[in-house]
């Protein structure tokens, strides 16, 4: 049987018993795989373990902090960096494989991100090619912001390249879910702001929230994505308006207004 090829998957889970086999599943291919779970309390720990990965329990702090947490719990050469919801494609795999056998790659690679929402492929809204982090790194060239609760920087020492094959992700499995994601991701938002010195007032949030809005539904041309590009570009004005609206709120004296 022809060895592995010297990659290591790390996934951050919590609760994510709903998505974690088919994510799992699709880096079976993957010298090793650990699961970096925060005290999931339903089956996600069961399921990983049934997959093949290594489950390691860290206490969330901040997301920074759990990537660099995958980064000390892997062993391999190279890095790749997967989250629940998302799945590796085989043309990505296959991309990756060239990649790592390659003396000459790059250190590190931002992977393009096919999105998912309410069953149709989004192809305009600015959720393609929709890079966060690099997503394949190798070990010792990368580490991630440990101070930044959410949407976490990252800190490269050597070249970076962008992978062709797209990675495909469905954030939200209904409108309910996105919805709260959204609520916990601007609240986590506030200590990054303020870590930053940025300036804040409910005008600023409303101005904001309409520029998010236009420059998704318009610029980034969400309208042709039909119901679901509307949808976007909603959720868009509300996550700007809420993160800057709870930054107000974060600075008001207790008890008082304005």
């Amino acid at each position: 049987m022809a060895s592995k090829p010297p990659v290591s998957v790390f996934i951050l889970s919590r609760n994510e018993e709903k998505k974690i086999g088919p994510a799992l599943e699709s880096v079976s291919w993957a010298a090793e795989i650990v699961v970096i779970d925060s005290g999931s309390t339903d089956a996600t720990p069961e399921i990983a373990a049934r997959h093949g990965a290594r489950v390691v329990q860290v206490a969330f702090s901040k997301f920074g902090e759990l990537r660099n947490s995958g980064i000390l719990h892997t062993s391999q050469p190279w890095i790749f960096s997967l989250d629940s919801d998302e799945r590796c494609t085989p043309e990505a795999r296959d991309e990756i494989l060239r990649i790592v056998a390659d003396p000459g790659s790059a250190d590190a690679y931002l992977v393009p991100r096919r999105n998912f929402l309410l069953g149709r492929a989004i192809r305009h809204s600015g959720w393609y090619p929709d890079y966060r982090q690099p997503q394949l790194f190798r070990r010792g060239k990368m580490t991630y912001a440990a101070e930044d609760d959410v949407h976490e920087g990252w800190a490269l020492d050597g070249a970076l390249g962008r992978m062709k094959a797209a990675i495909e992700q469905i954030p939200y499995a209904t409108l309910e879910e996105a919805i709260a994601k959204m609520n916990r991701y601007t609240t986590l938002g506030v200590a990054k702001q303020e870590r930053a010195g940025a300036k804040a007032g409910y005008l600023k949030a409303y101005t904001r929230a309409c520029w998010a809005f236009f420059k998704a539904y318009v610029l980034q041309l969400g309208f042709l994505d039909a119901g679901p590009g509307l949808v976007i570009a909603v959720l868009r004005f509300e996550n700007s308006f809420y993160k800057h609206a709870k930054l107000v709120a974060h600075r008001l004296p207790p008890g008082g207004g304005r």
